[in-house]
């Protein structure tokens, strides 16, 4: 008898170690990655053989003139894979133009030789990254037109010298891009990340917000932690409209994030996310800007997210369009925002979900 007691004593006690190793793994590498090995469900990547994202890009262009009859294959079938990204000098805008010929002005593309499936939209935030634009420049137009999207790139440019605000940025870019065109789908992408698979698909996932940036290189290829939903995201115009949009009210770096993340569940969805494996970026290396401090009221905002995500957002948004351009190879917004407000000082605990 003593020994049977013993023997489920020692089962329970094994039982709770594995549930807590599965669940710190989960925590530190995603569930996608963890049901990736499991299932096998996706591909296993080799990062060391890599290819030029311009390989052999003009031969599946054909004659502009050629008439277009059929939708592009859901799947493209000019994608390589993992690419080479080099990072040591930014190019030139005219290098950029010249490797990109078929991109028209303000930063449009569709498929000569079919019709794009998908027509996304990627939204940049900006201010004093000339340098980093180039760079995502360079490397994000071949990575679209691989995959067969009609899509434009809106450069949305913070003037002044009031703290940066992403997330405010990001709404407005929104704003202003749905004046343009119709979407399927809104990329919200950061300045500063690479995407090193052009697999890693541009294009929404009809249920729920997407996050794709799920493996930088600065956090060693793992997801940082469970919630995070920074970097690159991908939301159709429904879903951005049901969270409200992004908040306003985060000026400086840090938290804004985290508040998109709560969004996502309050409005009743739930983040799916890009495998490990496939949604790998290099991050630019830069040092912090100057007018994107950190926020040190973020902890104390998003304690109280509950309450203001409906109320701050899409519908309380305030900025004035300063000039509209179409460059070569961007539509750029330059807006005012405002000035930063002065936030209270009193500190509040953070509460999360």
């Amino acid at each position: 008898m003593f020994s049977g007691r013993t023997d489920k004593r020692c089962f329970l006690v094994c039982l709770a170690a594995s549930q807590l190793l599965f669940i710190l793994l989960l925590y530190r590498r995603g569930a996608s990655s963890m049901f990736q090995g499991i299932f096998g469900a996706y591909s296993v990547w080799d990062y060391s053989k890599t290819q030029d994202v311009y390989t052999n890009l003009s031969l599946f262009i054909p004659n502009p003139e050629a008439v277009r009859t059929q939708y592009c294959p859901v799947r493209s079938p000019i994608l390589v894979g993992p690419l080479t990204i080099t990072l040591n000098k930014p190019p030139s805008l005219k290098k950029i133009q010249m490797k990109n010929r078929y991109v028209t002005s303000g930063g449009s593309f569709s498929p000569r030789h079919c019709f794009g499936r998908y027509r996304t939209a990627v939204i940049i935030p900006h201010r004093n990254r000339e340098s980093h634009l180039r760079s995502l420049l360079y490397y994000l137009h071949p990575f679209l037109q691989r995959q067969q999207l009609h899509y434009t790139i809106f450069v949305v440019h913070q003037a002044g010298n009031a703290t940066f605000n992403r997330a405010k940025l990001l709404n407005i870019g929104v704003t202003e891009a749905l004046r343009y065109d119709s979407w399927d789908c809104f990329i919200l992408h950061d300045v500063d990340l690479i995407p090193e698979n052009d697999y890693n698909l541009y294009i929404c996932d009809e249920h729920y917000p997407k996050h794709l940036s799920s493996a930088m290189d600065k956090f060693q290829y793992s997801l940082p932690y469970w919630t995070y939903f920074g970097g690159v995201s991908a939301l159709t115009p429904d879903q951005f409209m049901k969270i409200n949009g992004f908040p306003n009210t985060y000026w400086g770096w840090g938290g804004e994030d985290d508040d998109i993340a709560m969004r996502i569940r309050l409005s009743g969805m739930k983040i799916t996310r890009t495998p490990l494996s496939l949604g790998r970026y290099k991050m630019i290396p830069h040092d912090r800007d100057s007018g994107n401090e950190e926020n040190s009221h973020r902890h104390n905002l998003l304690s109280k997210t509950r309450k203001t995500w409906r109320e701050d957002g899409m519908n309380s948004i305030d900025f004035r369009l300063l000039s509209r351009e179409k460059a070569e190879l961007y539509t750029n917004l330059t807006v005012d925002i405002g000035e930063t407000p002065v936030m209270p000082t009193e500190e509040s605990k953070w509460g999360f979900f």
